[in-house]
């Protein structure tokens, strides 16, 4: 399994409110998660007016193709109207047949327990 994980950093000139930044954020995450089928999200500069951190994420069998979904992405969002580009940092994964993130050992136990406050 190969991971592609990219962070790009957008400046937003001429935006004055958080309302406006809320929409030309929403429309290119919208539009990446509709039309690639990435994961993407707004993960630093949330309180920022005229800059917006975003994180996107693709799985694949393939790292080529890893890479040029991440290149596909970046050109995607460098087509907005709105933003501009002024960072982007791309990190590719390999997970292997059998390596895990995390292993336990023994019995799952939740944390999560309706009875207690």
């Amino acid at each position: 399994m190969i991971v592609g994980a990219l962070r790009i950093v957008l400046s937003l000139p001429g935006n004055d409110s958080l309302k406006g930044k809320r929409k030309v954020v929403r429309s290119i995450v919208d539009r990446l998660r509709h039309r690639y089928n990435a994961a993407v999200a707004e993960v630093g500069d949330l309180d920022a007016h005229r800059s917006a951190v975003l994180g996107l994420t693709v799985v694949s069998n393939d790292a080529s193709h890893v890479s040029a979904m991440l290149d596909t992405l970046t050109s995607a969002i460098a087509g907005a109207s709105h933003a501009l580009i002024v960072d982007r940092k791309m990190e590719i994964l390999h997970l292997g047949e059998g390596e895990h993130l995390a292993s336990h050992e023994g019995r799952f136990e939740s944390s999560w327990d309706d009875d207690e406050e």
